[in-house]
Protein backbone atom coordinates (compact mmCIF):
# COMPACT_ATOMS: atom_id res chain seq x y z
CA UNK A 1 0.00 0.00 0.00
CA UNK A 2 2.34 2.52 -1.64
CA UNK A 3 0.23 5.07 -2.86
CA UNK A 4 -3.15 6.90 -2.02
CA UNK A 5 -5.28 4.39 -4.90
CA UNK A 6 -3.95 1.68 -3.52
CA UNK A 7 -4.98 2.55 0.17
CA UNK A 8 -8.55 3.81 -0.36
CA UNK A 9 -10.35 2.94 -4.25
CA UNK A 10 -12.65 0.80 -4.13
CA UNK A 11 -12.68 0.46 -7.84
CA UNK A 12 -13.67 -3.20 -9.06
CA UNK A 13 -16.06 -3.43 -6.05
CA UNK A 14 -19.86 -3.33 -5.66
CA UNK A 15 -21.36 -1.56 -2.12
CA UNK A 16 -25.18 -1.66 -1.26
CA UNK A 17 -26.64 1.15 1.28
CA UNK A 18 -29.71 0.69 2.66
CA UNK A 19 -32.15 3.23 3.97
CA UNK A 20 -30.33 5.92 0.78
CA UNK A 21 -33.22 7.59 -0.02
CA UNK A 22 -31.97 10.84 2.88
CA UNK A 23 -29.85 11.20 4.83
CA UNK A 24 -26.75 9.53 6.19
CA UNK A 25 -27.86 6.93 3.19
CA UNK A 26 -27.61 9.91 0.90
CA UNK A 27 -23.30 10.00 1.69
CA UNK A 28 -22.72 6.57 2.85
CA UNK A 29 -23.88 6.59 -1.36
CA UNK A 30 -21.43 9.57 -2.42
CA UNK A 31 -18.59 7.92 -0.05
CA UNK A 32 -18.63 4.68 -1.73
CA UNK A 33 -18.91 6.37 -5.52
CA UNK A 34 -16.41 8.53 -4.82
CA UNK A 35 -13.83 5.72 -3.79
CA UNK A 36 -15.21 4.53 -7.57
CA UNK A 37 -17.14 1.51 -5.92
CA UNK A 38 -20.43 0.56 -7.95
CA UNK A 39 -23.49 1.30 -5.60
CA UNK A 40 -26.54 -0.10 -5.33
CA UNK A 41 -29.21 1.36 -3.28
CA UNK A 42 -32.50 0.11 -1.67
CA UNK A 43 -35.03 1.97 0.40
CA UNK A 44 -38.66 2.34 0.13
CA UNK A 45 -39.12 5.62 -1.81
CA UNK A 46 -38.36 4.48 -5.27
CA UNK A 47 -38.08 7.58 -7.00
CA UNK A 48 -35.43 9.06 -4.75
CA UNK A 49 -33.20 6.24 -4.69
CA UNK A 50 -33.70 6.20 -8.81
CA UNK A 51 -32.59 10.03 -8.71
CA UNK A 52 -29.90 9.59 -6.08
CA UNK A 53 -28.63 6.42 -8.34
CA UNK A 54 -28.53 9.07 -11.58
CA UNK A 55 -26.72 11.67 -9.69
CA UNK A 56 -24.05 9.17 -8.51
CA UNK A 57 -23.50 7.53 -12.38
CA UNK A 58 -23.04 11.10 -13.95
CA UNK A 59 -21.15 12.72 -11.01
CA UNK A 60 -18.90 9.79 -10.44
CA UNK A 61 -19.07 7.83 -13.44
CA UNK A 62 -20.02 4.24 -11.48
CA UNK A 63 -22.31 1.80 -12.46
CA UNK A 64 -25.60 2.19 -10.38
CA UNK A 65 -28.95 0.05 -9.30
CA UNK A 66 -32.17 1.50 -7.22
CA UNK A 67 -34.60 -0.99 -5.99
CA UNK A 68 -37.28 -0.55 -3.76
CA UNK A 69 -37.39 -2.80 -0.89
CA UNK A 70 -38.17 -2.80 2.93
CA UNK A 71 -35.74 -4.44 4.74
CA UNK A 72 -38.10 -5.39 7.42
CA UNK A 73 -39.34 -8.02 4.78
CA UNK A 74 -36.92 -10.82 4.45
CA UNK A 75 -38.58 -12.09 0.79
CA UNK A 76 -38.33 -8.54 0.03
CA UNK A 77 -34.41 -8.28 0.59
CA UNK A 78 -33.82 -11.60 -1.12
CA UNK A 79 -35.74 -9.98 -4.38
CA UNK A 80 -33.99 -6.95 -3.91
CA UNK A 81 -30.32 -8.76 -3.58
CA UNK A 82 -30.91 -11.46 -6.78
CA UNK A 83 -31.75 -8.42 -8.67
CA UNK A 84 -28.46 -6.44 -7.81
CA UNK A 85 -26.35 -8.98 -8.27
CA UNK A 86 -28.07 -9.18 -11.80
CA UNK A 87 -27.36 -5.63 -12.32
CA UNK A 88 -24.06 -5.04 -10.97
CA UNK A 89 -22.55 -8.66 -9.54
CA UNK A 90 -22.03 -9.59 -6.05
CA UNK A 91 -22.05 -7.29 -3.09
CA UNK A 92 -18.92 -7.06 -1.33
CA UNK A 93 -19.74 -3.97 0.73
CA UNK A 94 -22.44 -3.57 2.25
CA UNK A 95 -23.57 -0.61 4.60
CA UNK A 96 -26.40 -1.05 6.94
CA UNK A 97 -27.80 2.41 6.83
CA UNK A 98 -31.55 2.33 7.21
CA UNK A 99 -33.46 3.14 11.02
CA UNK A 100 -36.00 4.38 12.52
CA UNK A 101 -36.63 6.78 15.80
CA UNK A 102 -39.62 6.51 16.98
CA UNK A 103 -39.93 9.06 20.12
CA UNK A 104 -42.35 8.64 23.19
CA UNK A 105 -42.24 8.26 27.43
CA UNK A 106 -40.54 4.42 27.63
CA UNK A 107 -43.44 4.77 30.03
CA UNK A 108 -46.44 4.82 27.52
CA UNK A 109 -44.30 3.86 24.66
CA UNK A 110 -46.64 2.08 22.23
CA UNK A 111 -45.43 -1.89 21.40
CA UNK A 112 -46.23 -1.55 17.84
CA UNK A 113 -43.24 1.31 17.85
CA UNK A 114 -40.83 -1.17 19.86
CA UNK A 115 -41.76 -3.83 17.30
CA UNK A 116 -40.91 -1.62 14.65
CA UNK A 117 -37.62 -0.47 15.55
CA UNK A 118 -36.53 -4.02 16.70
CA UNK A 119 -37.24 -4.70 13.07
CA UNK A 120 -35.42 -2.14 11.41
CA UNK A 121 -32.69 -1.54 13.29
CA UNK A 122 -31.61 -4.70 14.33
CA UNK A 123 -33.22 -7.34 12.70
CA UNK A 124 -32.87 -6.15 9.11
CA UNK A 125 -29.11 -5.22 9.48
CA UNK A 126 -28.96 -8.99 10.49
CA UNK A 127 -30.80 -10.24 7.74
CA UNK A 128 -28.64 -8.27 5.50
CA UNK A 129 -25.35 -9.22 7.13
CA UNK A 130 -26.19 -13.17 7.04
CA UNK A 131 -27.03 -13.05 3.55
CA UNK A 132 -24.45 -11.16 2.06
CA UNK A 133 -21.78 -12.52 3.95
CA UNK A 134 -22.95 -16.72 3.35
CA UNK A 135 -22.98 -15.84 -0.38
CA UNK A 136 -19.59 -14.61 0.35
CA UNK A 137 -18.23 -17.76 2.14
CA UNK A 138 -19.82 -19.69 -0.21
CA UNK A 139 -17.46 -17.84 -3.12
CA UNK A 140 -14.32 -17.70 -0.79
CA UNK A 141 -14.55 -14.01 -1.34
CA UNK A 142 -13.43 -11.17 1.53
CA UNK A 143 -16.18 -8.28 2.12
CA UNK A 144 -16.81 -5.04 4.48
CA UNK A 145 -19.65 -4.90 6.36
CA UNK A 146 -20.81 -1.15 7.90
CA UNK A 147 -23.28 -1.40 10.41
CA UNK A 148 -24.27 2.51 11.36
CA UNK A 149 -25.08 3.26 14.78
CA UNK A 150 -24.98 5.92 16.89
CA UNK A 151 -23.35 8.00 19.73
CA UNK A 152 -26.67 6.78 21.40
CA UNK A 153 -25.46 3.48 20.72
CA UNK A 154 -23.40 4.08 24.68
CA UNK A 155 -25.45 6.83 26.04
CA UNK A 156 -28.83 7.53 26.70
CA UNK A 157 -30.36 10.92 25.44
CA UNK A 158 -30.92 13.49 27.76
CA UNK A 159 -32.38 15.29 24.41
CA UNK A 160 -35.10 12.93 22.89
CA UNK A 161 -37.34 10.07 24.31
CA UNK A 162 -35.39 7.24 22.69
CA UNK A 163 -35.96 3.97 24.34
CA UNK A 164 -36.16 2.01 21.24
CA UNK A 165 -33.73 3.47 19.37
CA UNK A 166 -30.88 3.71 22.12
CA UNK A 167 -31.97 0.13 23.02
CA UNK A 168 -31.40 -1.02 19.08
CA UNK A 169 -28.09 0.94 18.35
CA UNK A 170 -26.65 -0.50 21.48
CA UNK A 171 -27.63 -3.77 20.30
CA UNK A 172 -26.19 -3.55 16.58
CA UNK A 173 -23.35 -2.44 18.06
CA UNK A 174 -22.77 -5.25 19.65
CA UNK A 175 -24.21 -7.30 17.01
CA UNK A 176 -20.84 -5.70 14.89
CA UNK A 177 -18.09 -6.71 17.32
CA UNK A 178 -20.02 -10.35 17.61
CA UNK A 179 -20.06 -10.71 13.62
CA UNK A 180 -16.49 -9.26 13.58
CA UNK A 181 -15.02 -12.30 15.55
CA UNK A 182 -17.22 -15.49 13.68
CA UNK A 183 -16.11 -14.21 9.93
CA UNK A 184 -12.83 -12.43 10.88
CA UNK A 185 -11.91 -15.68 9.63
CA UNK A 186 -13.23 -15.43 6.41
CA UNK A 187 -11.97 -12.14 5.41
CA UNK A 188 -15.22 -10.56 6.23
CA UNK A 189 -14.36 -7.18 8.16
CA UNK A 190 -17.77 -6.21 10.39
CA UNK A 191 -17.11 -2.38 11.42
CA UNK A 192 -19.37 0.23 13.04
CA UNK A 193 -20.09 4.22 12.82
CA UNK A 194 -21.45 6.12 15.61
CA UNK A 195 -22.64 9.32 14.15
CA UNK A 196 -22.81 12.23 16.85
CA UNK A 197 -25.46 15.10 16.06
CA UNK A 198 -26.01 15.75 12.70
CA UNK A 199 -28.62 17.36 11.07
CA UNK A 200 -30.98 15.06 8.41
CA UNK A 201 -34.44 15.11 6.88
CA UNK A 202 -35.43 12.34 10.18
CA UNK A 203 -33.92 15.09 12.87
CA UNK A 204 -34.71 18.32 11.39
CA UNK A 205 -37.72 19.43 13.68
CA UNK A 206 -35.66 18.82 16.82
CA UNK A 207 -32.70 20.09 16.44
CA UNK A 208 -34.81 23.31 15.18
CA UNK A 209 -35.75 24.12 18.64
CA UNK A 210 -33.06 26.58 20.37
CA UNK A 211 -33.38 24.95 23.28
CA UNK A 212 -32.44 21.43 22.19
CA UNK A 213 -29.93 22.34 19.73
CA UNK A 214 -28.42 24.54 22.40
CA UNK A 215 -27.99 21.07 24.71
CA UNK A 216 -26.20 18.95 21.55
CA UNK A 217 -24.03 21.69 20.64
CA UNK A 218 -22.62 22.47 24.61
CA UNK A 219 -21.97 18.80 24.73
CA UNK A 220 -20.25 18.45 21.81
CA UNK A 221 -16.74 19.53 22.36
CA UNK A 222 -16.64 21.16 19.07
CA UNK A 223 -19.00 23.05 20.12
CA UNK A 224 -21.22 22.42 16.95
CA UNK A 225 -23.49 19.99 14.89
CA UNK A 226 -21.96 17.78 12.34
CA UNK A 227 -22.22 18.16 8.32
CA UNK A 228 -23.89 14.88 6.93
CA UNK A 229 -21.55 14.76 4.60
CA UNK A 230 -18.35 14.47 7.04
CA UNK A 231 -19.44 11.17 7.61
CA UNK A 232 -18.05 10.12 3.94
CA UNK A 233 -14.12 9.51 4.86
CA UNK A 234 -15.16 6.93 7.87
CA UNK A 235 -17.14 5.31 5.10
CA UNK A 236 -14.57 5.36 2.59
CA UNK A 237 -11.88 4.14 5.26
CA UNK A 238 -13.72 0.93 6.29
CA UNK A 239 -14.82 -0.27 3.00
CA UNK A 240 -10.62 0.42 1.60
CA UNK A 241 -7.50 -1.68 1.93
CA UNK A 242 -6.39 1.30 4.19
CA UNK A 243 -8.94 -0.63 6.86
CA UNK A 244 -7.54 -4.03 6.52
CA UNK A 245 -6.56 -4.55 9.84
CA UNK A 246 -9.47 -3.29 11.12
CA UNK A 247 -12.45 -5.49 12.47
CA UNK A 248 -15.11 -5.49 15.50
CA UNK A 249 -14.75 -1.25 15.62
CA UNK A 250 -16.26 1.74 15.60
CA UNK A 251 -15.33 5.42 14.71
CA UNK A 252 -17.56 7.89 16.11
CA UNK A 253 -17.99 11.19 14.10
CA UNK A 254 -19.43 13.12 16.69
CA UNK A 255 -17.32 16.07 17.54
CA UNK A 256 -15.62 15.34 20.37
CA UNK A 257 -19.37 13.93 21.96
CA UNK A 258 -18.21 10.46 23.57
CA UNK A 259 -15.20 11.87 24.37
CA UNK A 260 -15.78 13.44 27.63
Amino acid sequence: MDSLDALFSLRGHRGLVTGASSGLGVECAHALAIGGADVALVARRADRIEKLAAELKKKYGVHTYATACDVTDDAAIDRALASIRAELGEIDILVNNAGISPTGPAEKFPRKDWDATIATNLTAPMVLSQKVAARLIELGRPGRIINITSVLAAHGSAVYRLSSYTATKGALANLTRQLAIEWARYGILVNAIAPGWIPTEATAGGIAKPKWRERMETFTPMARLGKPEEIRGAVIFLAAPAASYVTGSTIAVDGGYQAW
